[in-house]
């Protein structure tokens, strides 16, 4: 399995499509969760995932600082194959991503309640009250690092 960490711009066309085809898939068709996924943030972001032969098995992005909250954030956090540890492995190398390459001091995520331990599990601490986003309860998650 290939990590891949690319800046929007240095994105293939056929790289941009793949990545935008497993969102949509994962959140708006599997979730049967109608959104604005494409939000202007993917501009401002690294994108970050793991692939085989088949295609992309995670990914995540790691936001800009001031883009969706004053620090370096990260969202749209997905596996298509679940219970064999990539979810900890993309996560694992999105912090990684923050801290290297962003010098990011804290890390801000806006979780789906319901993965809340997952994300304890890697250190990040609730910091919000749940609330709904996209009809989905959330939570606001945030680590030190």
């Amino acid at each position: 399995m290939k990590l891949i960490v690319k800046r929007f711009e240095e994105l293939s066309i056929d790289e941009l499509y793949e990545i935008l085809q497993v969102r949509f898939a994962v959140f708006i068709v599997e979730q049967n969760c109608i959104y604005p996924e494409v939000d202007g943030r993917d501009q401002e972001s690294y994108h970050v995932y793991l692939k085989d032969d088949t295609g992309i098995k995670a990914y995540l992005r790691v936001v800009d600082k001031g883009v969706s909250h004053e620090e370096v954030s990260i969202g749209r956090v997905l596996t298509t194959e679940r219970g064999i540890g990539l979810g900890k492995r993309i996560l694992s190398e999105g912090i990684k991503v923050a801290k290297e390459r962003m010098n990011a001091d804290k890390i801000v995520i806006e979780a789906q309640s319901y993965a809340k331990e997952y994300y304890e599990k890697a250190g990040f601490m609730q910091v919000s009250e749940e609330f709904m986003e996209d009809g989905i309860p959330h939570i606001k998650m945030v680590l030190e690092v």
